[in-house]
């Protein structure tokens, strides 16, 4: 049996889908804890996992919710004995290693993006990197989806060097994700599909399509994302309707299913302070869609300027308005060649059969019985 827990399950859902699934049609028992969800609980059922409600604040430093999220965890552990524990996210990772660790199960958390607490550093910082210190002591591997990520903690001691391991992102299909027919699509539309919150950008993003309308006023700018999401940095509904009623963006709600508006787009733009490894410029790229992104840990592992994608400085709205210049003029020719190098360098790196596979490996070396799995292959 194997526990797959993060602080929300659509997050399970979402982006570990793939993997739930490879695990359990390989013969696993695969137990899919998180914070209750009934819409996705019936998503992860289907999938065939078990569905473990998992009281989870995920928000904040309070120790008496921290507390009792420890205690939860340890019950839901002590209860089913599992095999391993694979997690995302800072709490089930920190307090679901420390936990596994101390029952002798094999934990492997995967640290898929530092957040706000590294982006803004502060008290919550040194907070956090004592947490990660603490919780990953025992860990047989620890996941990283970029390099920088993995250095910084080899080098502050929050890891070993041993136990860290690259992982590159949460894997998509190609097939799924697969380039529309006909040529380049909609010149000068540009399509940010990103929670709207302020570390990932979307100020600048404004403030780039502000400065680059006069010069190009048929361009688009399209922000499809979640307003309102649970983050110390999110950017409120009423900021976001200042810009709509000005007519620098549109805003669309977040859909299940981003294809039609990634086919649909020119671009796909993402000026994140930082990363672990985006998944939707992963995605765009499978797409054959050039992305616009920022010099950035977990954009710049995706994206080479001039290759399959333009980079420009992080927290600067003219740098990014200087990189949409720069793709308004880019030749049909040129935008093919991007599209073409985006495509082939995801389908053969961050394909889903390529993390599951090293998923599995890290599995069997903490010496986890996976027969089942090999066999198949």
């Amino acid at each position: 049996m194997i526990v797959v827990c993060a602080n929300q399950a659509w997050n399970l859902v979402n982006f570990r889908a793939d993997l739930i699934s490879a695990l359990v049609g390989t013969g696993c028992r695969v137990v899919a804890a998180a914070p209750p969800d009934p819409a996705m609980q019936v998503r992860l059922e289907a999938l065939g996992a078990k569905f473990e409600p998992l009281p989870l604040d995920a928000k904040g430093l309070l120790p008496h919710r921290d507390f009792a999220t420890i205690w939860a965890i340890r019950k839901l552990l002590v209860r089913l004995r599992p095999d391993a524990w694979l997690s995302w996210t800072i709490k089930p990772n920190v307090y679901g290693s420390l936990v596994a660790g101390s029952l002798g199960i094999p934990a492997l958390p995967n640290v898929s993006g530092l957040g706000t607490a590294f982006i803004r550093r502060n008290l919550l910082t040194l907070a956090a990197k004592q947490l990660y210190r603490t919780g990953f002591r025992k860990a047989p591997v620890v996941f990283f989806q970029n390099g920088t990520d993995r250095d910084e903690f080899v080098a502050a001691g929050l890891v070993a060097s041993g136990q860290a391991r690259l992982l590159p992102g949460s894997g998509i299909d190609p097939g799924y994700f697969a380039p529309p027919p006909g040529g380049r699509p909609n010149v000068r539309r540009f399509l940010m599909l990103s929670r709207v919150v302020a570390d990932k950008g979307v100020r600048e993003f404004v403030e780039a399509a502000r400065l680059t309308r006069p010069r190009w006023p048929d361009a688009r700018f399209i922000l499809m994302g979640e307003v309102g999401a649970p983050n110390r940095t999110a950017i409120a509904r009423e900021e976001v309707d200042g810009w709509i009623k000005e007519g620098v963006i549109e805003h669309l709600d977040p859909i299940a299913d981003v294809r039609p508006q990634i086919a649909a787009a020119d671009f796909v733009v993402l000026p994140s302070y930082r990363e672990g490894l985006s998944r939707v410029l992963v995605e765009a790229g499978a797409m054959g869609r050039p992305a616009i992104a920022t010099d950035v840990p977990g954009c710049r592992d995706i994206v080479s300027d001039g290759v399959n994608g333009l980079l420009c400085a992080v927290r600067s709205g003219p740098a990014l308005a200087a990189a949409f210049e720069r793709a308004v003029q880019m030749t049909d020719a040129d935008w093919e060649a991007m599209a073409q190098a985006a495509r082939k360098r995801v389908v053969s790196q961050f394909s889903t059969d390529h993390v599951i596979a090293l998923y599995v490996k890290a599995l069997a070396d903490a010496g986890v019985a996976m027969p089942n799995f090999f066999s198949a292959k």
